[in-house]
């Protein structure tokens, strides 16, 4: 047998069982029960007086009407007057405020759509009702995490954990609870992430059950990375229906589609040098353009159907600008998408160029840590005023994570660096993925005006951060029971303080009355007041 028999031999045993690659136990019973009650747990309290308060917060008073147009005209409807003069009608359960005209919008249709059909299930002048997408999708991406954690930790426990931190975390509690966009790009992006890790286990699993079949006919593998396609996968296809319903949210939903199209050629490089593969980098970029352009198409395709609703209008915003204005804009493309064109370039001038001052704006550097959270709700009842049973009362929804989740994670990213680097483990990777997908490109926006709400799109990765530490601390199966039984303490303690935090934060992330002295003393931070 020659030495690189031997070599590619040693190669294709190490990716065949157990190995990363393994198939993951299936749950059993016990395991799905406690799955599901996690998920209960997090749907149970997203949904409780979902309806509280029964008026439009922040920036409900865009996304709640245009939703409601999506609905009645398929694109998004101008409505009468200022918001400051229309959402008093709304509260009060008047919805025909709108005209016949076209909104000119800045952010894709999708979480519209999606904030919409809550509305058209249960009534647009339900608060119930426009909040109910958000709770079911906050709801569900509870369920994602656990089983997404359960296959990158490979760990049970470590998965029951995520969905339990992720439950009690305020900044996706209160978007769980509130009719914003932002929830549904973290939705999106999370479903993506789940499917680009499913297909790497299947098509890691292919590529050596391959390279084991062709080594037993040949004694060697043909070496050539480039001879070797793996057919359709059928995940990746799922990611880039997912990823482009995340840009069809928001335009920030194209990082991840970036982010994660270059960790799947890492992945699949890895995987190809694990089997012995000659070429097995260049073959990769060159199998993974490939695939990359067909994600891409499929994405593309999925956000252009989200405008489908403006494509079948003759009256949505700048509907007919390729036809009043022959001759200019992308004048090879049809008429319909060289109007869609030009109106994407004034969303685009739009979104870049913001730059109003708001008091609750904070710089990226500070959203990690929380420096200035943003403010949903505020109001100053007084004595005898919505139950205030004291002088003067707060009734608040903050936008504010979990400090023990959040400064606890803080400090992970350093030890998911080390690990990624120095360890090489992919896991780490994996994880540091989402949030420089989430997170970074905003450092190339300070000059506009950007929020720390713009967090949750990136909440999943922090907890995911903070549960790859707790699984460190736990330690192995295969370590001292005292080390076990040390390891589960800490990262218990942790756990414990976490849903303390989270019963401590409720009052404010719920709207409940209470004397302004307790909110008071909930805002442990100058910057978060």
């Amino acid at each position: 047998m020659t030495s690189s028999a031997v070599a590619t031999r040693a190669a294709v045993r190490e990716v065949q069982p157990p190995s990363p690659i393994r198939r993951q136990p299936r749950l059993s019973p016990r395991g799905w029960l406690a799955v599901l009650a996690v998920t209960a747990f997090g749907g149970f309290i997203r949904f409780w007086h979902l309806g509280r308060p029964g008026t439009l917060v922040f920036d409900e008073t865009y996304y709640v009407k245009q939703g409601w147009s999506m609905i009645r005209a398929g694109y998004e409807l101008a409505w009468q007057g200022k918001g400051e003069d229309v959402d008093p009608r709304w509260n009060k359960g008047d919805i025909d405020v709108f005209t016949s005209s076209p909104d000119f919008v800045v952010h894709p249709p999708v979480g519209k759509w999606m904030i919409g059909l809550g509305e058209w299930v249960f009534g647009p002048t339900s608060s119930f009702g426009w909040r109910f997408s958000s709770a079911l999708v906050g709801t569900l991406s509870i369920l994602m995490i656990i089983l997404i954690a359960r296959r990158l930790f490979g760990s049970t426990l470590l998965g029951l954990t995520a969905g339990l931190l992720l439950s009690i975390d305020g900044e996706h509690f209160v978007h769980s609870r509130t009719g914003l966009l932002d929830v549904f790009v973290m939705f999106w992006a999370l479903a993506a992430f789940g499917c680009v890790l499913v297909d790497r286990d299947t098509g890691r699993r292919r590529l050596a059950l391959r390279a084991q079949a062709e080594f037993a006919e040949r004694e060697q593998t043909t070496g050539d990375s480039f001879r070797w396609w793996m057919g359709v996968h059928w995940w990746r296809i799922a990611a880039a229906v997912c990823l482009g319903l995340c840009a069809g949210t928001k335009w920030s939903g194209l990082y991840f589609a970036l982010v994660f199209g270059i960790m799947i050629i890492l992945w699949d490089a890895g995987a190809r040098r694990a089997v012995g593969l000659r070429h097995w980098f260049l073959g990769s970029v060159f199998w993974g353009a490939i695939s990359g352009a067909g994600m891409l198409v499929v994405a593309g395709a999925t956000y252009l159907a989200s405008w489908t609703g403006w494509f079948l209008s003759s009256d949505g915003y700048d509907r007919q600008w390729a036809a009043e204005n022959p001759g200019q804009g992308i004048t090879w493309l049809p008429e319909a998408l060289r109007s869609l064109a030009f109106y994407h370039s004034q969303m685009w001038n739009f979104n870049i160029n913001l730059e109003a001052t708001h008091p609750y704006m904070a710089n990226p550097w500070s959203w990690i840590v929380m420096g200035r959270p943003t403010a949903f709700y505020y109001e100053d009842p007084t004595l005898g005023q919505k139950g205030c049973t004291v002088d003067q009362c707060s009734e608040a929804i903050t936008a504010l994570g979990n400090p023990v989740i959040w400064w606890g994670a803080t400090l992970g990213i350093v030890v998911l660096l080390f690990r990624w680097a120095a360890r090489r483990d992919w896991r780490a990777g994996a994880v540091l993925a989402g949030l420089v997908a989430g997170y970074l490109p905003w450092f190339q926006y300070q000059h506009r005006t950007i929020f720390n709400f713009y967090t949750i799109a990136f909440t999943p990765w922090v907890v995911l951060t903070l549960v790859y530490v707790l699984g460190l601390i736990l330690g192995r199966t295969h370590d001292s029971s005292r080390r076990r039984r040390n390891g589960a303490w800490l990262a218990g303690s942790v756990v414990v303080l976490a849903v303390l935090a989270f019963w401590f934060f409720v009052p404010i992330y719920t709207a409940q009355v209470i004397p302004q002295s307790s909110w008071s003393d909930r805002m442990w931070l100058p910057s978060w007041i």
